[in-house]
Order: C-alpha cells, then structure tokens, then sequence
C-alpha cells in the first residue's frame, strides 16, 4: 500500500487531490495522512466540512499541524514513513499577501523549509511534489510562459514566497539529493473553492444582484484551470517514474489549461451558466495583479502526458451548478 502525507488537505486542492486518491485509487489502494493548521484565512468551517467527506474514506486520517512548526511535522513524517510527500499548504492570494507578510512568509517559506528538512532527515527520504504558482511570472502579454522565462522579478510578495520555495527545493536536490517536482498552478477554480477565489464571489454577486468588482475593467486574462485537471497534473508526476537529473533530482512545471480567456470573458461565461446579467463595476488594477498569464504546458505533456480536460466553458458550468446547490440565492452574511 502507498502511503501518502498531504499537506493542506483540509484545503481546495488538497482536498480534491485526497479524494481522487480515496475514491478511485488507478495507482493501488493508498494510505493518506492529512495535515492542515486549519488556520482562519478563510471561513474554516468549510475546510472542516472538506475533512469531513474526505473521513468517509477507511484510507484517510488527519492530524491538525502548522507545518511552520518544523519539530513536530519531522515527528511526525518519521512516525509515519511517506512513500510520497504532496505539499500544498500555504496562504494562497495576490493581494492579501500585502497586508499580511509575515503570515505568508511563515505559511509559505518557513513552512515548505519545514518540509524539506523533514523530509531529507528520513532514513528513506520520500519523492516530494509541491505546489508553486504561475504568479512568480510577471505576465508575458499573449505570449505563454515557459518554465525558462524569467521568474525572479515577483510582482507580490506571494509570488515572491513562492519562487524563495523552488530555490529552496533546488538548494536541498543539489546538497542532499532530494526527489522533488514543483508545480506551478495556473488559476485553480471549481467547486469547494476558496470564497475570496474570482469564480465564487463574482457568482455569489450576480445571484443576489449585487454589483461586482473587475479590476482593469476585465481587460486582462487568465489561464482558468479547472481543479480536476490540475489533480491529474499532480498525480501525472506524483504516480509515474520522474524524469529527473540524478545529479540535482528537481524539476519544475507549468500546470494550467494553456488557454488565455479575458476576465470579461469569464465574466460572461458564468452570466450565461447562471441566467442573468452581472452588474459590473470597473476598477483600475490592483497593486501586484499581473495583466495576463496562460501556461506553456509543453513540458509537462511532453514528460508525463498532461493535457487538459475540462474546458473553461465546461467548467464554469460544473462550478455554477455546484454552488447554486449550496447556496441557491448565494452566501447568506453570518
């Protein structure tokens, strides 16, 4: 059996990575330990209500940890000897990083050095994926960002933490040879999102007829990934044989859709999965928002066969039906 320690996975795609892995196991049966600091960046009633269905399964267990606490996390992965490591705690948001550094300094640096050190203190150190960001590009116009463009000019400080991972990863494969594969998500949306993602409050606002904010006047795109594709991205690398140097075993990815859609594009596609117009409200960019990303998703199709699934306008019709199942006239104020 493969046992398996998830960080985050009281999280959005921690969660739908455990149960994918729970619920129809193609690798074999699995064992997974799940840890999360259930930290208050966002409503956690909804990532105990993850927990909860990701308890239904025989294979899961879950211990509450802030992995920035490096002792008991490398306690803990002695204890329990992870044949894989999929790290994907941290704070996560562009904005939100300039008003609380220090938390996302600790959550996102601190944090993923505790889980380097954890794991290359093992005996037998697992194969490590972890979770970086198509933020550590500034924006490449209409041009897709290759894993070889520049990434060390961030925009935000979040990109910034992000990017002081991967050098921290390339650090710990040259002096300790150390599996590892980063990857960095492009705009990760779908059902069990995070409240404060663009998908959830722009439709949670057109249902209750309230206006919504678009910054750069929707001008600027994404590449909108929906949340199944980047857990068949994370198991591609996570299951199979790595493609790796033996002499500095790290590689990093691109994992989106590889398709830029303006956000005024997004924008109609969920009014015309909901039914009704969007009252829009222009506002200029914000300070660390890129003007566009979309992922050359070469690589990773060419090493571990990627590609892509659920299309943008599939997917924001899943989302929409998802939640106006939970909230049929959108979140009510607590």
């Amino acid at each position: 059996m493969r046992k398996i320690v998830i960080t985050g996975a009281a999280g959005f795609i921690g969660f739908h990575l455990a149960d994918r892995l729970l619920s129809s196991p193609s690798g074999g049966p699995v064992s997974i330990l799940g840890l999360d600091g259930l930290d208050d960046s966002y409503d956690v009633s909804l990532k105990r209500e993850r927990l909860a269905l990701l308890s239904r399964h025989a294979g899961f267990a879950f211990r509450p940890l802030d992995i920035a606490e490096p002792e008991p996390l490398a306690a803990l992965m002695r204890a329990q000897t992870p044949d894989l490591v999929v790290h994907l705690a941290a704070r996560a948001g562009v904005r939100r990083s300039l008003d609380e550094p220090f938390a996302y300094a600790s959550a996102n640096v601190t944090g993923h050095l505790s889980v380097l050190e954890a794991c290359r203190r093992m005996s037998r150190p697992p194969r490590l994926v972890y979770a970086s960001s198509s933020s550590v590009y500034r924006g490449t116009g209409l041009t897709a960002s290759a894993e070889t463009d520049v990434s060390d000019r961030p925009a935000s400080l979040y990109a910034a933490t992000k990017r002081a991972d991967e050098l921290m990863s390339e650090t710990y494969a040259g002096l300790f040879g150390l599996e590892q594969v980063g990857l960095r998500f492009f705009t990760v949306y779908g059902p069990f999102g995070r409240p404060d993602m663009a998908c959830w409050r722009f439709t949670d606002k057109i249902l209750k007829g309230e206006p919504i904010e678009v910054y750069g006047g929707g001008a600027h795109w994404r590449d909108f990934t929906y949340v199944d594709d980047i857990v068949s991205g994370i198991l591609s690398v996570a299951l199979t044989p790595l493609t790796l140097q033996a002499e500095r075993p790290h590689a990093i990815y691109n994992l989106g859709c590889g398709r830029p859609v303006r956000l005024s594009a997004f924008i109609d596609l969920l009014e015309q999965a909901i039914g009704r117009p969007a009252i829009r409200q222009a506002l200029p960019m914000q300070p660390g928002d890129v003007e566009g990303t979309f992922a050359d998703i070469g690589a990773i199709a060419r090493d571990y066969g990627y590609q892509p699934q659920v299309p943008v306008e599939e997917g924001v019709r899943r989302f929409v039906r998802w939640f106006r199942a939970r909230y049929p006239g959108g979140v009510s104020a607590p």
